[in-house]
């Protein structure tokens, strides 16, 4: 069971023109949004990455608008965010053991950035409902390699409640709202 003491949220290259290339667009928005408003409302430190924000456009509003002012959001062109040396450095520098991932392609860079934080140590929870790809079968395969590989496969609501532990947690009411 992750801690809410010791997790951070990843939100993988949430942007516009990635997200308008999906078939089904509205469950990766629900998803990430919920994940970037819990973060803000229970405290939980949390990195966005933008894959070459020039061509592909910017994280979506409905994250960004969720976010906690000074959230940091990381420039990249490698496919593992953990290649950027900037967000190496955040993700080490946090000292949180449990890292929350989702994003856009699931089998890309969810999938490398994933395999990097594994090998660097760090417990990587997948929520797979705030993951996504073009096509069904590359999102599947994607989530099938960070399982073997040793990632946790959950979603969102599960996480959240894992992280609540129980519903006397003072987050409970406002996050179980963005449930409803």
């Amino acid at each position: 069971m992750i801690d809410i003491n010791d997790t951070l949220f990843v939100l993988i290259d949430i942007q516009e023109k990635l997200v308008t290339m999906l078939n089904k667009q509205e469950p990766i928005i629900k998803a990430t949004s919920r994940l970037a408003n819990a973060a803000a409302i229970m405290n939980i430190p949390t990195v966005l990455t933008e894959q070459y924000p020039q061509g592909l456009g910017k994280t979506i509003f409905d994250v960004t608008s969720a976010i906690t002012e000074g959230t940091p959001v990381i420039e990249k062109t490698s496919f593992s965010a953990m290649q950027t040396p900037e967000f190496a450095e955040k993700i080490k520098a946090s000292g949180k053991k449990n890292i929350v991932i989702g994003g856009i392609e699931t089998h890309i860079c969810v999938y490398q950035t994933t395999i990097d934080l594994i090998a660097e140590g760090f417990n990587v929870v997948v929520a797979k409902d705030a993951c996504a790809s073009r096509s069904s079968d590359c999102f599947k395969t994607g989530i099938q390699l960070m399982k073997d590989a040793g990632a946790t496969i959950s979603n969102v609501e599960t996480i959240l409640f894992e992280l609540l532990k129980t519903s006397k947690n003072p987050y409970f009411k406002p996050v179980q709202a963005l449930i409803k």
